[in-house]
C-alpha cells in the first residue's frame, strides 16, 4: 500500500466484501424463516451460495425479493406486538403489584435481598 488510490481502493474492496456478507446474511436468515419452503431447497439455495455465491445471491434477490421483505415485515410485527403486550403487563402493574411480585422473588430465592431493594425503588419511583 504504497499511495493513497491503492488505500481507498482496498477501502472500496472491503467495503464490498463487508456488503455481500450483509446481503449473505439476511438471505440465510430469510432461507431459514420461511416455513413454506421445503429442506431440500434450502439446501439447494445454501449449497448454491458456496460455489456461486454472487450469482446465486443475485438471482435469490430477483425471484424472492419481494416474500424476503414480507417475511421481514412480518416478523417485525411479530416482535412489535410481543413487546407491546410486555410493555403494557410491566406499566399496567401498580407499585404494590410490582413489590408483591418482587418480595415473592425474593421468597423464592430467585433474587437477592439487593436487587429487591433495587425493583422496589423503581417501583416506587
Amino acid at each position: 500500500m504504497d499511495t493513497l488510490g491503492q488505500w481507498i481502493w482496498m477501502l472500496v474492496w472491503f467495503f464490498l466484501f463487508f456488503v455481500y456478507l450483509v446481503i449473505l446474511f439476511q438471505i440465510i436468515g430469510d432461507l431459514f424463516r420461511d416455513h413454506a419452503l421445503s429442506g431440500w431447497w434450502k439446501a439447494v439455495w445454501v449449497i448454491g451460495l458456496v460455489f456461486m455465491p454472487y450469482l446465486v445471491a443475485l438471482i435469490y434477490l430477483i425471484a424472492r425479493g419481494r416474500g424476503m421483505a414480507e417475511r421481514q415485515r412480518g416478523a417485525f410485527v411479530e416482535a412489535k406486538a410481543a413487546q407491546d403486550t410486555y410493555i403494557r403487563s410491566v406499566a399496567g402493574k401498580s407499585p404494590a403489584d410490582q413489590i408483591g411480585a418482587a418480595k415473592a422473588l425474593l421468597d423464592s430465592g430467585a433474587i437477592d435481598a439487593d436487587e429487591f431493594a433495587t425493583l422496589k425503588a423503581k417501583a416506587l419511583a
